[in-house]
C-alpha cells in the first residue's frame, strides 16, 4: 500500500507489474483478480466510473463550502494490486480499487478529486492537520483508529498471512502463537504491526521465544525480504497477499485469513463529508457499480451489503 522508485524497481523484477499479474490470472491478459477471490472479473481496463451521473440527493448532503469549491484534496497511499498501485509506470497512472471507487464517488457529489501520493503512515495524522479532506490506503477500521478517525466504510478485507511458496512447515495461522521464534515482516504503521507488537506477550506466556517483527516503509521491499527469507512470515492485507501469491514469480503462498476488518475512507473526526460519502456508497451499491468495481478487481467476495459510519471493530 506504498510505492517509490524502489517499489516500482521491484514491482518490474517480481512480476507485479499490472500487464504481468492480468496474464497470470487466465488465457486472457486483459482477466484481472486473483483466482479464488471473488469469481469472474471484469477486463482491467475497463471503464466503470466516467459515465456516471451526479446524484443530487447525495451532493445535497454535502457542505455548502465544499459544493462551492468543487474539489476534494485525497492523501492516497499507492503500492501493491488491487488496492491502489500505479498502472503505467511511465504517466504515473493510478488504478485499482481505491482508486475506483475515490473517482466514482466523487462523480456521484460532483466534485473533482484532486489526489495527492503520501506515506501510508502520515496519512492519518494529516487528515487532523487538514492537510488532506479524505484518506485513502486501504484503512482499517479499528478500535483505536476511531478514537482519532472517522471512516466511511466500502470494503471488508482484513488481515491475512503469507509464506514463500516451499515453505510447507507453516500452516493457517489463526494464533499469533503460532508465528513463536520466527521473524515476520509487515506494513510500518498498519494494523498489522499493531497487532503484532501489541501481543507479543503470547509467546512467552507460553513458554516459546517470542517474534520478531520487522516492519518496512515499502511494500515491494516487505515482499524481497520474505523472497529473500530475511523475513519466515508476511502480514498484510487479505485481498492484498491474495493478488500477490497469484503471481507464480512472486513465489509466495497465501496462507489464510487471520482477522477481518471494515475498510472505508477515512476522515477527521466529526467532519462533515461523511454523510454525502456514505449516500453515494450506497448509491453505487445499489446501481450495480460497486459491484462492477470489485469484480474488475477480482474481490467480490469482499463486498459489503451498506456503507457505514466508524462502525465497531470487528469482533
Amino acid at each position: 500500500m506504498r510505492t517509490s522508485t524502489v517499489r516500482r524497481r521491484l514491482l518490474a523484477t517480481t512480476a507485479l507489474l499490472p500487464v504481468l499479474a492480468l496474464a497470470a490470472c487466465g488465457s486472457d491478459p486483459k482477466i484481472a483478480g486473483a483466482a479464488g477471490a471473488g469469481g469472474p472479473a471484469a477486463t482491467a481496463t475497463e471503464d466503470v466510473v466516467s459515465g456516471l451521473a451526479k446524484s443530487e440527493t447525495a451532493a445535497a448532503l454535502l457542505p455548502e463550502e465544499v459544493r462551492k469549491a468543487g474539489t476534494l484534496t485525497f492523501g492516497s497511499s499507492f503500492g501493491a494490486p488491487p488496492s491502489a498501485f500505479y498502472a503505467d509506470q511511465v504517466s504515473k497512472k493510478p488504478a485499482g480499487i481505491d482508486v475506483d471507487l475515490s473517482d466514482a464517488v466523487a462523480k456521484l457529489l460532483g466534485l473533482t478529486v484532486q489526489r495527492e501520493e503520501a506515506a501510508f503512515e502520515t496519512i492519518l495524522p494529516a487528515l487532523d492537520s487538514g492537510k488532506f479532506d479524505v484518506g485513502t490506503g486501504n484503512f482499517g477500521v479499528t478500535t483505536a483508529r476511531l478514537k482519532t478517525i472517522d471512516f466511511v466504510t466500502y470494503i471488508d478485507d482484513g488481515q491475512g498471512f503469507a509464506v514463500k511458496t516451499d515453505n510447507t512447515a507453516i500452516q493457517p495461522v489463526t494464533d499469533l502463537v503460532q508465528l513463536c521464534g520466527l521473524t515476520v515482516g509487515t506494513g510500518a504503521g498498519t494494523t498489522f504491526e499493531t497487532t503484532l507488537n501489541s501481543r507479543k506477550n503470547v509467546c512467552t506466556d507460553a513458554g516459546k521465544k517470542p517474534y520478531e517483527v520487522k516492519a518496512f516503509s515499502e511494500s515491494g521491499a516487505l515482499l524481497t525480504g520474505l523472497q529473500q527469507g530475511r523475513v519466515d512470515v508476511e502480514m498484510s492485507t487479505i485481498n492484498g497477499l491474495r493478488h500477490q501469491a497469484a503471481q507464480e514469480a512472486s513465489g509466495t503462498r497465501f496462507l489464510g485469513e487471520f482477522h477481518r476488518l471494515d475498510v472505508g475512507f477515512a476522515f477527521k473526526k466529526g467532519s462533515k463529508l461523511t454523510p454525502a460519502f456514505q449516500a453515494a456508497v450506497n448509491q453505487l451499491i445499489k446501481d450495480g457499480t460497486y459491484e462492477r468495481i470489485l469484480r474488475k478487481w477480482g474481490v467480490a467476495d469482499s463486498a459489503i451489503k451498506e456503507s457505514q459510519i466508524s462502525p465497531p471493530e470487528h469482533a
